[in-house]
């Protein structure tokens, strides 16, 4: 009997442990050191192990594994190595996988690196944030543009030739030449990387960036004048500014929050944005497959206790598939076409969404080939007003 194909995924993997937890994260992390990683690590093998046991490992074609946290380059790299070993043991992951691990400076060196790139990993997203070493420290970074300079090299060296760098920008007392420089100076970096992301700062509950800047980003919010976040105007300025660098670059926008060059494109994001299935390991992971959604325990004595039982299972009707698949598939430039649509459901765009997208596209919020619907850049700076049309009652 012919055995049926394999369906393509992702896998995350969720690796908590920091030097220190920065002002404004809101992330699942702990500070605790080598002993507790190793039984955190081994908990996760048997946590892939058990997934395999249920027939995921049978019915998956991993295209992608992401390592974030938390700071998954904090751990002994061997770690990580072994957690790869138990994911192709478990796993059928295609020739070309995108294996991606998320790393801050500070914790990177040679021999590191090295093991990165003989255990299969091919993609490094890097967390710059900022080039202004005064930004950084008041972030609670524990790394300077000097040693991201450092060990990006570093990187390059040790053969990585997909880097991508995060960038934030929206920070407390920072000013528009400020975020300029942090562009130029990435991007005149030797061998400069192949991605980008920048990320508008977001003041979270329960950080110490929320007790200090909460009531600011409140004024912000109601259109007052911010003591000290950069106001609307400067915020709007900073990607103004992002956007006209980069256009002089070959850097494209494919997301709202993304550049790359031609053929560099996040492969696990991607898969995100347009619903393809993953399932999450670790603490606090989020799995998608089958109609259904999940997450793991976000209780760390739990966790290690081996409980895989899964939290906030939900089963994604019809209807949320659709309002997925337009506020996901609308954040990337390439917008959401008709055709995929009507394969996806078996019912066109507009039956579902034509009052919807007739509104959107006469406020010029929308654009509307025929063929596809895309954010225009008005729609992208109001993009979670605007997203929140396709909500279905």
């Amino acid at each position: 009997m012919t055995q049926p194909s394999r369906i393509s995924a992702g896998l995350y993997l969720h690796i908590p442990f920091c030097v220190s937890r920065c002002l404004y994260c809101d992330f699942l992390s702990t500070t605790l050191g080598s002993e507790m990683q190793s039984r955190y690590f081994s908990v996760l093998r048997r946590e892939i192990l058990h997934a395999a046991s249920l027939g995921f490992g049978k019915k998956y074609r991993i295209l992608s594994v992401f390592f974030g946290g938390g700071t998954p380059s904090l751990p002994d790299a061997m770690l990580i190595a072994d957690i790869l070993d138990t994911i192709r043991s478990c796993f059928e992951l295609a020739p070309d996988a995108e294996i991606t691990l998320e790393c801050n400076p500070g914790t990177l060196n040679d021999e590191k690196l090295h093991m990165y790139r003989k255990a299969g990993i091919n993609r490094l997203s890097i967390g710059l944030q900022s080039a202004d070493n005064k930004l950084l420290k008041s972030l609670g970074r524990i790394h300077d543009f000097e040693t991201f300079r450092r060990e990006y090299t570093a990187a390059r060296d040790a053969g990585f030739q997909n880097i991508s760098v995060d960038l934030m920008y929206d920070l407390p007392g920072q000013s528009r030449v400020q975020f300029r420089d942090t562009l130029r100076q990435v991007l005149s970096l030797p061998d400069p990387p192949q991605h980008l992301s920048a990320y508008s700062l977001i003041i979270e509950p329960g950080t110490p960036f929320w007790e200090r800047y909460h009531e600011d980003a409140e004024r912000k919010a109601l259109g007052d004048c911010p003591l000290f976040l950069p106001s609307e105007d400067e915020e709007a300025g900073m990607l103004s500014d992002l956007k006209s660098i980069l256009s002089g670059t070959s850097f494209h926008r494919y997301e709202i929050s993304n550049w790359t060059l031609n053929g560099f494109e996040s492969v696990h994001n991607k898969g995100y944005w347009e619903r393809r299935p993953y399932l999450g390991f670790g603490l606090g992971a989020s799995s998608q497959a089958d109609h259904m959604r999940w997450k793991n325990t976000s209780d760390l004595n739990e966790y290690l206790s081996c409980s895989f039982a899964r939290k906030e299972s939900t089963h994604l009707s019809r209807s949320n598939e659709m309002e997925e698949t337009m506020f996901l598939g609308l954040r990337e430039m390439k917008g959401v076409t008709r055709q995929h649509f009507q394969e996806q459901f078996g019912v066109s765009m507009d039956e579902v969404y034509g009052r919807v997208l007739s509104n959107l596209t006469e406020l010029h919020l929308l654009s509307d080939d025929g063929s596809a619907v895309r954010l225009t850049d008005r729609g992208i700076s109001i993009s979670n007003v605007v997203l929140a049309e396709f909500l279905l009652d």
